[in-house]
């Protein structure tokens, strides 16, 4: 019977499937028989592993044709069961169709938070851009005029844990999904960092760990760096120490002032911070204790 024309033009539904297990033997024969019963076509496939700590890591992109994608539930359920066979086993199938709704924070520095919003309206990162939250007023109007939700949140050491507090409801108001530190400078509290591990991402302003606090560019020109570096990674209560997503440089020398030097460490937070979160959103990256695994 001749498909109709819905049937004959309708995209096909595209998944990826992430894994995190001990390391053993079968499990990518397992992996991709399942996939295969359920009508899947595999279209990438990336494994690491780690032989230090006895972990395997594996992406998955595949795609279900036509009706085969109202399957999806089931093999969402095969897979659950699949992994409850392996030992220490973390993964899941993520919808690539479904956006990442993400909160972004910010201060007054408005250089990341420009870059996240052009590619975002440039929709080379899939996510769903849900409010944007800051400790100051300042870069509310770019937030209102993308028609983004602005939340000011102001914060002092006495109201730190009300700020918190407010932070968190607005999280969950918005459903957030991921929140990222786009230049937002002030440290969370330990146990904000708990209750979103693995949820925010930071950028930092050098290569971790050098040149920490304020300033950061002044004490990179009084010591004559070659490079400049920026840091996007994961928040944890330690002070700019979490695992690493990703890192970018620009080579500099002794003609840069502290400001270019300030400039050109603007542009290269943008590109560790928009890789980064490009990672993130793919389902690319793994927490794998104090580091990360991102298999591309």
């Amino acid at each position: 019977m001749q498909a109709s024309p819905n049937e004959s033009t309708r995209e096909p539904a595209r998944y990826v499937l992430t894994l995190a297990v001990a390391s053993a033997q079968g499990q990518v024969a397992a992996m991709v028989a399942l996939l295969e019963r359920h009508g899947a076509y595999i279209e990438e496939f990336a494994v690491f592993d780690d032989a230090l700590v006895s972990r395997f890591y594996v992406r998955i992109v595949f795609r279900l044709d036509g009706d085969k994608a109202s399957g999806i539930a089931a093999l969402r359920e095969a897979y659950a069961q699949l992994m409850d066979g392996f030992d220490g086993a973390e993964g899941a199938i993520h919808d690539l169709s479904r956006p990442t709704r993400v909160m972004i924070m910010v201060s007054k520095a408005d250089h990341c938070l420009r870059d996240l919003l052009a590619q975002w309206r440039r929709k080379e990162l899939n996510m769903d851009v849900v409010a944007v939250v800051s400790n100051h007023a300042d870069l509310g109007p770019l937030a209102v005029a993308e028609g983004i939700p602005f939340h000011h949140l102001p914060i002092t050491a006495d109201t730190k844990p009300q700020q918190e507090a407010a932070l968190l409801a607005c999280i969950e108001q918005h459903e957030a999904e991921l929140v990222v530190l786009a230049r937002y400078m002030q440290v969370l509290s330990e146990e904000m960092c708990e209750k979103l591990a693995g949820r925010v991402i930071n950028i930092h302003h050098s290569f971790l760990p050098g040149f920490k606090g304020a300033r950061p560019y002044e004490q990179a020109h009084a010591r004559g760096v070659k490079l400049i570096g920026a840091t996007a990674h994961f928040a944890t209560s330690d002070l700019d120490e979490g695992p690493i997503i990703e890192q970018a440089l620009e080579r500099v020398d002794h003609a840069y002032s502290p400001e270019l030097l300030l400039s050109t460490g603007r542009s290269v937070e943008c590109l560790a911070l928009g890789r980064a979160l490009r990672y993130v959103l793919e389902h690319r990256v793994f927490l794998n204790g104090l580091r990360t695994v991102v298999l591309r």
